[in-house]
């Protein structure tokens, strides 16, 4: 691994961000520029910590390694505070896409909660066309500077309220204007997705595409009431799945591993884990391995035949991209260019398009590490 006179990671001498990416795992809460923090929360009379932008930054990143998801999410106060307008919100969703673009992202869906952007008065369906303006904007910016990125909404509902129905209709009724998909976010632990079964009930009798926070701050039951009560067709950040496999012996390289049922369940259905390397790290997700990148069980889980995906979860909070995850996993378990295809692969083969859109994703994917 090298780093080229512009800061970029270069793997086999192909510069990492050059190559297209897909991002499934992506809060939009988790991913406003300091900078533009500063300035809205200037216009909106918001008490901010830090007065620069590069202070600001350090300051989400000091107060995100904290090693737990509680008080990792109490860092998104200060950012949703700056997100109760219809100007605000627009502004850092065109900011969004236009941030993955310059990272190299040709297809990417951004996960965020209405309910929670509801402080300036508006409606929820108000603050969901206000992001799919700022979207849409982004990728009218990135199509004139001679780009190409699409971008959709993963609409979430807030695990431990009671909203979860209503926010389950609202995605339903935003498909095929933005709205790719649902999830379900915040506390994972003692908020299990049963708790909001009638909302995926209903997603199920509309065929509307989930993925489901699970396997980050609690453990396997998390996992199996994602898949059973969630219908889940990805696992977010799902790293504690790991806890299912047992290594049973090492013969010189080789590691033999026994599976658990659930374990092999997502591993032959091929269901994919939107893994979040430098966040699992600064909330604990991995804390039964270790606590440094090299403990992390994304290559067990890959060299097993698990759908692995790279993603950032939160850019700002972590201070990362994908393109800086990427370099860590390469730099850390020695992956080539081959391997970060594969990860691409996975995503686009996971994302929440047509199947037609899906295969010419993987054809872009392609071509762009042939070159």
């Amino acid at each position: 691994m090298a780093i080229d006179q512009h800061g970029d990671a270069v793997l086999q001498g192909v510069s990492i961000r050059s190559l297209p990416k897909v991002s499934l795992h992506d809060h939009l809460d988790g991913a406003v520029r300091p900078a533009t923090i500063l300035e809205l929360a200037d216009d909106a009379g918001v008490e901010v910590p830090e007065s620069d932008a590069a202070a600001l930054a350090d300051w989400f990143a000091e107060r995100s390694d904290s090693g737990s998801l509680v008080e990792y999410l109490k860092t998104f106060d200060l950012t949703t505070s700056v997100m109760q307008t219809r100007e605000g919100l627009t502004r850092v969703a065109r900011e969004f896409v236009e941030d993955l673009a310059a990272d190299g992202v040709v297809y990417g869906e951004v996960r965020w909660a209405p309910e929670q952007h509801l402080g300036g008065g508006l409606s929820l369906d108000e603050v969901v066309e206000a992001v799919q303006d700022g979207i849409e904007e982004g990728e009218d910016a990135v199509g004139d500077a001679g780009g190409d990125i699409r971008v959709g909404q993963l609409i979430t509902a807030m695990r431990h309220t009671d909203r979860s129905l209503e926010i389950a209709e609202l995605a339903v009724r935003w498909r095929r204007r933005g709205a790719v998909g649902f999830d379900i976010a915040g506390p994972e632990d003692g908020f299990p997705p049963s708790r909001h079964r009638a909302a995926f009930d209903y997603l199920a009798s509309e065929f509307f595409p989930v993925t489901v926070h699970a396997g980050e701050a609690a453990g396997l039951a998390s996992i199996r009431s994602a898949l059973i009560d969630g219908r889940a067709l990805r696992l977010g950040h799902g790293v504690r799945l790991a806890s299912d496999l047992e290594v049973v012996s090492r013969e010189g390289e080789e590691v033999f591993v026994q599976f658990g049922d659930l374990a092999r369940w997502v591993r032959d259905r091929e269901i994919p884990l939107e893994l979040s390397p430098s966040s699992n790290l600064q909330t604990g997700a991995i804390e039964a391995w270790g606590n440094a990148m090299e403990d992390h069980p994304f290559d067990l889980l890959y060299q097993l035949g698990f759908a692995v995906t790279v993603n950032v979860d939160n850019r700002t909070m972590s201070r990362t991209s994908l393109t800086r995850e990427l370099a860590l996993l390469a730099e850390t378990f020695e992956y080539d260019l081959d391997d970060l295809e594969v990860f691409q692969l996975n995503a686009a083969a996971g994302a929440f398009l047509a199947v037609e859109e899906r295969e010419e994703l993987i054809e872009v994917i392609g071509e762009g590490f042939d070159r």
